[in-house]
């Protein structure tokens, strides 16, 4: 008793011993993230959990919402989740032992003979013992393998990793949705507003060619005028097509992002609407922010530690394995006495490689060189998302600038096109004046409908950048996500 006692606290001390290296979270310097920003950047962070509503737009977060509900990609990335989740069970089985339980009955008949021909005392010859027979058996199975260099713990330390970077990478798609469906709504309403300045021209236009009719009527003119009014009448036409095709591909791109139809969203979107406007700044706090509030950093952080998990159990490999299995058996001919008599078994075995021409040594060389690609990656993506922030800042500042200046072009543009028609009407200026003034104004209206846009569009590229749109305080698990659509359970 004592030998056995001594052998299960060997093995259990054993089996508190780990092989390969220890995963340690690396740090913002190793990482290659600097103290602060090489543009100007508000240093204050703010919440960025629900950051389209800083848009102030009722039907934005309306559209948002109905996206992280229902989006097909999002159900995908629910569903890659659960199966690292059943991963993870999986790997953690191999912690405990297996047992398995076995039952049978069997029944054998004498077909012909098999039996004793007795002679009774009155002379009478019979037959005895020529009856079939039943068996019924009972097992038990257990098999335990001891984890005594821990290639099980590593293994299960990776499926955990995994299953958190899988939650990760559904809080990245996430945020890529949100973000897709703001893009697309800013893009409706600015095809809108363009559709708006198309028809206000071309109202215009048709009061030139209305002019410039008359006044060749009356021989004020040539009929160069007409036609040149004509052509800028038709050329102003031929844009509007273009933008409703613009308009329609971005409304139907909100529908699918919905996980609705392309044209389900139409009568919502309708109702003509300005370009949201949104905060003149946004707090990007410092660099090292984003290795927490960036999700796909952070899926990236969960692959390397469980790559670094997977040295240890391809390492674990090289050592012995000590695998302990038993088992209890009952045998009886009738099932009332099954259990009179039990056997049961022990055993013990252990296994070390030999000789395997090398395989295990290249696994293990295979698993180092697999973390060092999961570190290049996990620094690559910190990098990258540094670069993601400053460009989305770089590009809010230049939207803003120029919807300043449009603002003033627009304005200077208005008054200019004013004159210049009040003057054709009056026969103090010719019609390609008009038409170059007209042109100009045209220009300033688009181009201060555009810049609204690419503001927008700036603003949102930058809280996507930041990691808005997701709670990083929790890692997301198959709990924590929103249920998977009906017919996928």
């Amino acid at each position: 008793m004592k030998r056995i006692v001594h052998i299960l606290l060997a093995t259990a001390v054993l089996s508190g011993c780990s092989v390969g290296p220890n995963y340690r979270p690396k740090s913002a310097t190793e990482l290659g993230v600097p103290d602060a920003w090489s543009v100007t950047a508000a240093p204050t962070p703010e919440d960025l959990t629900r950051w389209w509503r800083n848009f102030d737009d009722p039907v934005l977060g309306q559209l948002v919402d109905q996206a992280a509900a229902a989006n097909l990609d999002l159900a995908q990335a629910v569903a890659r989740l659960r199966q690292a989740r059943e991963q993870l069970v999986v790997s953690q089985s191999s912690l405990f032992p297996s047992i398995s339980g076995s039952g049978g009955f069997s029944r054998s008949e004498a077909i012909r003979g098999g039996g004793s021909t007795l002679t009774l005392p009155d002379g009478t010859v019979t037959t005895a013992g020529g009856g079939g027979r039943s068996n019924f058996s009972l097992g038990l199975d257990a098999s335990y393998q001891v984890d005594l260099f821990g290639g099980v713990r590593r293994g299960v330390e990776a499926s955990r990793a995994q299953y958190e970077a899988a939650g990760f990478d559904y809080a990245t798609t996430l945020l890529t949705v949100e973000s897709e469906v703001a893009r697309n709504y800013v893009l409706a309403r600015a095809y809108q507003a363009q559709l708006a300045n198309a028809r206000a021209n071309l109202a215009i236009q048709d009061d030139n060619l209305e002019i410039a009719g008359f006044r060749v009527q009356a021989g004020l003119v040539s009929s160069v005028d007409q036609e040149q009014a004509r052509a800028s009448r038709a050329q102003t036409a031929a844009n509007i097509p273009q933008i409703e095709q613009q308009y329609n591909a971005a409304v139907s791109r909100i529908g699918v992002l919905t996980g609705q139809a392309p044209g389900a969203l139409k009568p919502l979107l309708a109702a003509v609407k300005p370009i949201p406007g949104g905060p003149a700044t946004v707090g990007a706090g410092i660099p090292a922010n984003v290795l927490r509030q960036r999700p796909d950093v952070r899926a990236a952080e969960r692959n390397l530690a469980a790559a670094t998990a997977q040295i240890g159990v391809a390492k674990a490999q090289l050592f012995p394995a000590l695998n302990i299995s038993g088992s209890l058996d009952a045998n009886a001919g009738n099932i009332g006495s099954l259990f009179d008599t039990i056997t049961g078994g022990l055993f013990a075995g252990i296994s070390q490689a030999i000789f395997n021409g090398g395989r295990l040594n290249a696994q293990v060389r295979s698993s180092r060189a697999a973390a060092d690609a999961a570190f290049a990656g996990y620094k690559q993506s910190v990098l990258t998302a540094l670069e993601d922030v400053e460009n989305a800042v770089v590009a809010l500042q230049a939207a803003q600038e120029r919807e300043r200046q449009f603002a003033i072009a627009y304005d200077a543009a208005n008054n200019s096109a004013l004159l210049a028609r009040s003057q054709y009407r009056s026969g103090l200026t010719d019609f390609t004046t008009l038409n170059t003034q007209e042109a100009a104004l045209i220009s300033a209206r688009n181009g201060l409908v555009q810049a609204r846009s690419d503001k927008a569009t700036a603003l949102i590229a930058l809280y996507a950048a930041l990691g808005g749109g997701w709670n990083p305080a929790v890692t997301p698990t198959v709990d924590t996500t929103p249920a998977a659509p009906a017919g996928t359970n």
